[in-house]
């Protein structure tokens, strides 16, 4: 009896804890930023389910362990019936991780598949390259049939705790396509903004490249997420999602700042 009043108490405190946190929006998304796209939208989407099938594979574990301890403990000396096999539930538990795995291999090939698509015509394509220790953001355009350079953000290294005015910043228009072609020119980085859900590696002699959309405006921290030598810690930016309008303003004013022979 003892026992049974046990797990009722720690039943519900369990669900206390789990309705005091229904309502937050960290709670919901398990440890992961908010995301500002749908690219982002649905790789939260595909860990949230992941975590789903870890709850529940081991709510089913710890409910016959519990079982087992409750009904099934010594209460005498005599030993229990012994049995050399169970068919059924040998298959049973032989099938049931193949089912699991299948369906999170499938969700996650397809997710995959939808966050690495390219588009043939992106409205924005930005070359990111990385080097020791910070970021130059390239803003390409295709002017008289070739590819120019219309805007360039050259960053300098940065201490973790500087303004944030001292980090290079990315910019792009809100609601649209980007595309970014990463480059390294020493050794390998790794291009990560937490909002995105998303990071990839920036490697010398290879060009990596991914599109994404983010919808929500604002400002959001990135940083190199590859431990790339002594200063990697400075390599600090920021990604800044702006009204259209405001992108054209920025793209004309780096334009003007080109022709004049200068970098923002």
């Amino acid at each position: 009896m003892r026992s049974r009043r046990a797990l009722r108490s720690a039943g519900a405190l369990g669900l206390l804890a789990l309705t005091a946190t229904a309502c937050s929006g960290e709670a919901s998304r398990l440890g992961m930023p908010e995301p500002i796209g749908p690219q982002a939208e649905r790789m939260l989407k595909l860990w949230q389910g992941s975590w789903i099938a870890a709850f529940a594979v081991g709510a089913v574990v710890w409910g016959l362990i519990i079982w087992a301890v409750l009904f099934h403990r010594k209460r005498s000396d005599d030993l229990p019936p012994q049995v050399r096999y169970n068919m059924p539930i040998e298959i049973l538990y032989t099938a049931v991780p193949f089912v699991i795995i299948a369906v999170l291999f499938f969700f996650t090939v397809r997710d995959e598949d939808y966050v690495e698509k390219t588009t043939k015509n992106p409205a924005v394509v930005i070359d990111v390259t990385g080097f020791q220790w910070s970021w130059q953001f390239d803003y390409k355009e295709k002017v008289g049939g070739q590819e120019k350079t219309v805007a360039s953000v050259v960053g300098q290294p940065v201490s973790p705790n500087a303004s944030t005015g001292a980090k290079p910043v990315m910019t792009i228009p809100s609601g649209k396509t980007v595309r970014v072609r990463l480059h390294s020119n020493d050794v390998i980085h790794s291009f990560w903004v937490p909002a995105l859900l998303y990071k990839k590696d920036v490697m010398p002699g290879y060009t990596n490249e991914f599109e994404f959309t983010a919808d929500k405006p604002g400002t959001y921290e990135g940083r190199c997420a590859e431990l790339c030598g002594v200063d990697h810690s400075r390599m600090l930016f920021q990604l800044r999602v702006v009204p259209p309008e405001q992108y054209a303003k920025f793209i004309a004013d780096s334009k003007a700042a080109l022709a004049a022979g200068g970098a923002q």
